[in-house]
């Protein structure tokens, strides 16, 4: 019985791992092709011959071309790293013992990786959103997250303030410096380095709002 368990849970396991490999192809095919061809003319069944996969499959697990672009936005969101960027901008948060320029640098910071996946898949999303309703209503959601989440943001640095700065003027800067658009201007339009751009956040928002 305990040899029948074995291979069982050997069995599942392959298959999760297989079945992980199949979504990291398709999803890198899918952000390849639309971040070359853009969204409208990437089709489903062009993702799905780079991926090597069916494209049953690829509707199955994302339901077509928009809900492809939801777990590349939703990836990048999180960032590269095991934990989320979101929980991480927290504990960085508690961790900097009430210094605000040390927790927005820490923002800053893990946005870096955060920003270079997602401005350019939002860029093109916003490119295309306007022929597509499915692509704007994702859109929408996506930027209701980003305001709720500079809220979150801002109320951590409610305390440090500048007189007449209120936490929902903090909060529009905050999502102003995230802007896919800046950092294309500045990193993809002018060369600056991962490095500056994040210092001229960190700088600039202080600036803003300390």
């Amino acid at each position: 019985m305990s040899d029948v368990k074995g291979r069982r849970t050997y069995d599942m396991s392959r298959r999760r791992a297989a079945a992980a490999g199949r979504r990291r192809r398709v999803l890198d095919t899918a952000a390849d092709l639309f971040l070359v061809h853009g969204y409208a003319v990437t089709t489903v069944a062009a993702v799905a011959e780079g991926a090597g996969v069916s494209v049953e499959t690829i509707y199955k697990s994302f339901g077509g071309k928009t809900g492809l672009v939801r777990a590349l936005i939703e990836e990048a969101l999180e960032g590269m790293e095991p934990e989320p960027a979101e929980h991480r901008s927290d504990r960085a948060a508690a961790a900097a013992s009430g210094d605000p320029r040390a927790i927005i640098a820490a923002w800053t910071t893990i946005g870096r990786d955060v920003v270079r996946r997602g401005a350019p898949l939002l860029i093109m999303a916003r490119a295309a959103a306007s022929a597509d309703p499915d692509l704007a209503r994702l859109l929408e959601e996506v930027r209701e997250l980003t305001l709720l989440r500079m809220a979150h943001n801002a109320e951590a640095l409610a305390p440090h303030l500048r007189a007449g700065v209120t936490v929902e003027q903090a909060r529009d800067v905050l999502v102003a410096y995230l802007t896919p658009e800046l950092y294309d201007t500045l990193v993809n339009g002018f060369g600056w380095s991962l490095a500056q751009w994040a210092d001229f956040q960190a700088r600039g928002i202080a600036a803003q709002l300390l």
